[in-house]
């Protein structure tokens, strides 16, 4: 007989990373204070280079894929900052407890709570769900991956979308300051307008670069990031599934999703 398991939170959660506020509002916070102390703040506010990068850069991002895939890059983008995600221990419980279930039982056993636990985790609960139902287990794991190549796919055309934009931005820049340099040079008779258009000139390039180094590179590098954590999160759903169908003993269900995992994330259900 089996020692009670420890209890473990195994639901999802409302997950704040204050990696990406932190990070790029740090950089934005202190790019603003350096041109606070150096003088006007308002001269670093110039709508048409705001214009010319922004909008330039939206559009010509929106010409390489499709609206679509903007606007899933666009909700994507949103989940970086504040979503709701699996914790890797969270979901290795899940499986340790669907695995569990079947001992005297059968896979039927999974039925009930077990499976209920599981219901807001998609993958995991529909591949149980399908188990419970009789499939075949090689039709299951093949469903399984298949869900999960679409979703990968999905996710990281968001990270081209933001590479691609990140590209294309400073090239806005520089077209800015070409704009600029050919107003100024075709009014060189106005004095009153060589400010305006040096303004723009040179501002565009800076709108450019901020815009690509500081916003769109790092919110792709922390979506390829949680790319990876969702891969092993998944990974583990392959390897539960495949062991409950086999009715193998939890505690080697156990034994084999840790092998996988580093050891801080690891859970030691039945110690």
């Amino acid at each position: 007989m089996s020692r009670s398991p420890r209890k473990q939170e195994t639901t999802f959660e409302k997950k704040y990373d204050a990696a990406t506020f932190v990070g790029i509002g740090g950089a934005v916070f202190l790019i603003i204070a350096a041109l606070s102390m150096g003088g006007n703040l308002e001269a670093f506010v110039n709508v048409p280079a705001i214009l010319i990068v922004i909008g330039g850069t939206f559009f010509a991002t929106l010409a390489c894929f499709t609206v679509a895939e903007i606007k899933t890059a666009g909700d994507t983008v949103a989940k970086a900052f504040f979503s709701y995600s699996a914790n890797v221990k969270s979901v290795l419980v899940m499986i340790l407890q669907a695995a569990e279930a079947t001992r005297g039982n059968g896979i039927l056993g999974i039925q009930g709570k077990a499976l209920d636990n599981t219901r807001r985790f998609k993958l995991l609960y529909n591949a149980l769900s399908m188990l419970v139902d009789g499939v075949d287990i090689e039709q299951t794991l093949e469903a399984m991956r298949h869900a999960i190549n679409s979703a990968s796919m999905r996710k990281r055309k968001t990270s081209a979308v933001l590479r691609k934009a990140a590209e294309i931005a400073p090239a806005f820049g520089l077209i800015g300051t070409l704009i600029g340099l050919i107003q100024m040079l075709g009014n060189m008779q106005d004095p009153s307008s060589i400010g305006p258009a040096m303004a723009v000139a040179l501002i565009t390039t800076f709108y450019g670069a901020i815009l690509a180094n500081v916003v769109l590179n790092p919110l792709a590098s922390k979506l390829e990031r949680n790319y990876e954590e969702e891969f092993l999160v998944n990974q583990l759903c392959l390897l539960g599934v495949s062991s409950i169908s086999r009715l193998e003993n939890p505690r080697k269900t156990e034994m084999i999703l840790n092998s996988v995992l580093p050891e801080a994330d690891r859970v030691r259900y039945f110690d």
